[in-house]
């Protein structure tokens, strides 16, 4: 064990474990499907919030934005940023339909507006990401903290130890559990981010001495060159509003959450909760990950050049592992007792994360899969066979999660893989919503042809490492405009769709107007109108700070 590590700590991170795992429990809800998948459709605004925010923050958004900051600079922050924006649509447009509908799964969505072939593909497709990019990287992340702070134990061994953490509330407890467990984590994810950043600036004479540091190209800019590596100033128009879309309105474990809402009020006014915390990542995620490239946490003994160095050959040429970049920084700065605060920080990210994918698969395995087989299952029985899901996909994430160590960067991990995935299920969704005369025919086909030129792309990529051309990021609006053509096509040489499935299903000017009415029964500072034209400007302030 390092010498760093004091009694103090263990106390804390053990307690914290504890008091967690009492709190989940002692809020969980599983009597029935509706208590179990949907937390009983009884959260307020702030628990959602806070929930949202807690699953959100991930291997990709702690340890991988700080590895990005290390690598490149602030460019990374140009995915929370946006979130902001693509929060607001979707608040605004599919939220109403999501909450008002009483469905289970965001497939079920397409199921009802087209048929289930989108639907099971869908749900499939979302099963497999849960595993192998959510819980696989939330555990790896995890067992890289740990075996770095404790590197005599056996990586395997700390996996295992996180994933009986997690699996314990969700498996038992359902929604409810994730959530309540979720809202201290939240808590205790912002303190202990806000601490450790504090310290960072301290160690480097404060935010002047710090930007001074980073003055010379492109480290503090957030629009950068279309060559760029990290995130080329195309994709921040096209490409990240894209992916941020199918990550907040077509991601079962952050709608889930909100379908926990008492209303469809409460729902939207979490969802631009948690945009407004968004705003904070770049000080407390990233900032600590540049600060890092300053301050020789991994005794290289030597400065690195000034310049934009790939994970690759930051690993390779100066054996830096940038996913260890936040631990070691712990590990560095901050003295005994509040480095078993951030541990507990840390945990927090992964078991949230965890614990968000754990309750997604089983909802869509059970209401996508198992429920169209035995229709005449009891609620009790859906409840149990949730829970057998659940274990099922623990254990392969457990499995999977060791090999996730090959990639150079865990946001790179993450975002490639998505920028192929996203796109044609994106374009399913505008299409359905906004489209009155795209068909089920038409859906499929878009999502199909779509999943054809990704899986020869990521083939060509990582099966035969050949290079293909343009960053992955560029990939995003090709494969969306394809599958809208192919959508398109198709929709128009078959019949049109149900006038009845129409109506209830699409957006209608409509909707808007009664919107307004029932806003108008509201306190202006709960109207998310208002709330989000409040968000667009400072978001705007940031974007001009750091152009």
């Amino acid at each position: 064990m390092i010498p760093h590590i004091g009694n103090l700590d263990i106390i804390i991170i053990i307690a914290f474990i504890a008091i967690i795992l009492w709190w989940a429990l002692r809020n969980r809800k599983n009597s029935d499907a509706n208590d179990y998948f949907l937390a009983g459709k009884s959260q307020n605004w702030f628990v959602i919030g806070l929930s949202l925010f807690a699953a959100s923050v991930s291997s990709s958004t702690l340890m991988g934005h700080s590895g990005e900051g290390f690598i490149s600079g602030i460019a990374v922050f140009n995915y929370n940023i946006g979130a902001i924006f693509v929060i607001i649509f979707v608040a605004l447009f599919f939220l109403p339909f999501y909450i008002k509908s009483g469905i289970y799964t965001i497939p079920e969505y397409l199921g009802r507006r087209f048929d289930n072939r989108s639907r099971k593909y869908f749900s499939f497709i979302t099963i497999v990401g849960n595993v192998f990019l959510d819980a696989g990287a939330a555990l790896y992340t995890g067992a890289l903290i740990l075996k770095i702070i404790f590197p005599e134990v056996d990586m395997m061994v700390v996996i295992l130890i996180m994933a009986a953490l997690a699996g314990t509330y969700t498996i038992i407890g359902g929604l409810s559990s994730a959530i309540n467990a979720d809202m201290i984590q939240s808590i205790v994810l912002v303190v202990g981010s806000v601490i450790l950043s504090i310290f960072c600036l301290e160690s480097v004479g404060g935010w002047e001495q710090f930007a001074a540091s980073f003055h010379d190209g492109v480290w503090m800019h957030l629009v950068r060159s279309n060559d760029d590596t990290t995130v080329p100033w195309f994709s921040i128009i096209v490409s990240i509003p894209i992916l941020g879309f199918y990550f907040w309105g077509n991601n079962q474990v952050m709608v889930q959450r909100v379908l926990s809402a008492k209303s469809v009020n409460e729902g939207r006014i979490g969802f631009l909760f948690v945009a407004f915390i968004y705003l904070f990542t770049l000080f407390i995620f990233i900032t600590p990950g540049m600060i890092a490239r300053i301050t020789d946490i991994f005794g290289i003994g030597t400065p690195l050049p000034n310049e934009i160095i790939d994970g690759n050959t930051l690993k390779s040429t100066f054996g830096i592992d940038t996913n260890e970049v936040y631990p070691r920084l712990i590990l560095k700065l901050l003295p005994v007792g509040l480095i078993g605060l951030m541990i507990a920080c840390m945990v927090s990210a992964l078991t949230s994360t965890l614990s968000a994918s754990l309750n997604s698969i089983s909802t869509l395995f059970t209401m996508d899969f198992y429920n169209s087989w035995k229709k005449n299952a009891t609620s009790k029985h859906l409840v149990m066979v949730g829970q057998i899901s659940s274990l099922v996909a623990l254990v392969i994430a457990v499995l999977w999660a060791p090999l996730i160590g090959e990639f150079a960067s865990l946001v790179a991990y993450y975002q490639e893989f998505s920028s192929y995935l996203a796109p044609p299920i994106v374009a399913t969704f505008l299409m359905g919503l906004f489209w009155k005369r795209s068909t089920a025919n038409g859906a499929f086909a878009g999502l199909m042809s779509g999943l054809v030129i990704a899986a020869v792309i990521m083939i060509l990529k990582f099966g035969f490492l050949l290079t293909v051309p343009f960053h992955f990021l560029l990939w995003v609006p090709i494969l969306l405009i394809l599958s809208i053509i192919v959508n398109i096509i198709v929709s128009y040489n078959g019949t049109k769709p149900s006038e009845e499935v129409v109506m209830q299903y699409t957006w209608k000017r409509k909707l808007w107007r009664e919107d307004s009415i029932e806003l108008k029964l509201i306190p202006w500072y709960k109207n998310f109108r208002y709330i989000s034209v409040f968000l667009v400007i400072l978001a705007l302030i940031e974007y001009w700070m750091f152009f």
